[in-house]
Formats: structure tokens, sequence, C-alpha cells
């Protein structure tokens, strides 16, 4: 069995809030592999070789630092060796358990690129700097992201994530420029 955390490792990880990364799905043979079903857009970068992920079990408990020894892809999951679990006995009580990364480990996004918890919560004003309301959800139907404006008064306004229509995101001050096209509202 791996340390728990140490109480300095605990206060980072309170400060730093968790990104889902997987989450442990079922054993892989009798090695002490692991079946994960990835929650994340890179999981070339988060189960490389090398890199340690926090294992966090699905009701309250202790959490347990762990090292990727190797991965592969198979089949839509990773199996993943854990370095120093040997065995089926030590892995099968992870199962359900979530890989999380802390946010300080977040990818570095291209320009024009945002992380979900970003957007959600920014304000939406228009060209003219009327507030529109705040984005509560993003949706993904298809050619382009849909962000969700709940409007004051309870309606929804759903704005496509478009050049024509988004004109500038300001992450750090969670504000969104939109300039509406005819039929929008």
């Amino acid at each position: 069995m791996r340390p728990a955390l140490t109480i300095k490792e605990a206060a980072a990880v309170a400060e730093d809030r968790l990104l889902n990364v997987g989450k442990i799905v079922n054993t892989h043979g009798v090695r002490g592999e692991v079946r994960v079903w990835p929650q994340t857009d890179f999981p070339e970068v988060r189960f490389k070789s090398g890199n340690k992920l926090l294992l966090i079990p699905p009701e309250s408990g202790e959490s347990v630092t762990v090292e990727i020894q190797t991965a592969r892809e198979q089949k839509n999951v990773y199996i993943l060796k854990l370095k120093g679990f040997d065995e089926i006995n030590e892995v099968e009580k992870f199962k359900g358990w979530d890989l999380k990364v802390g946010e300080s480990d977040r990818v570095p996004l291209s320009e024009g690129e945002y992380y979900v918890r970003d957007i959600v919560g920014c304000s939406v004003v228009t060209e003219e700097g009327e507030p529109l309301g705040t984005i509560t959800d993003v949706l993904t139907p298809g050619a382009n992201d849909v962000w969700v404006v709940k409007r004051p008064g309870g309606k929804e306004l759903l704005l496509p994530v478009i050049d024509d229509v988004v004109l500038d995101v300001d992450v750090a001050a969670k504000t969104v420029k939109v300039h509406l096209m005819e039929g929008l509202l």
C-alpha cells in the first residue's frame, strides 16, 4: 500500500482545484495493471510513464498518490501499470476510483481554446457593453461548441462559438464579448 498524502501535500491539493483525467473501471491481468476510462483531452500526456496522479476514492477516504510505470491504449481505454503495485490484489480496491491532477498541471491550450471550467461562469456582454447573462454550460453538438447563457428572467440564449459571434474572451476577468447576429435573441 502506498502512503497517503503528507500534510504538506494535502494542503497543496486543497489549494489546487483537481481535474479529472480518468476513472479506474477494472483490473487487467494478474500483474497489477488497471483499466482506465480516460476523461481528458490529453491522455497521451496524462498517462505518460513517470507522471504522478492522485487516486481519489468514490466515497470519503484517503487519496493515494501513484506514479505511472507503463501505459498503453487498448479499445478506448488505457491499461496502466502503477509503480509499486505488482499484483491484482493490490489494485483491486481501486476499481471505481478517480484519477486526478492539480490545476497547476493543466496542459497549455492554443490561442482561442479554453477549458470548459474557465468558460462556465463568465459574464456575456454585447459589443456595445449590454449585459446578456452568464454562461452556465457548454454543448458540443457538432461543428462548433454552443455556450448556454442564462439570461435575467430565466430564459436561455444559445451562442454558437464561431468567430462571427464571439469577439473576445477574457478568462481572467471572466467576461465574453459577443456580436449578436440576427435571430440569436
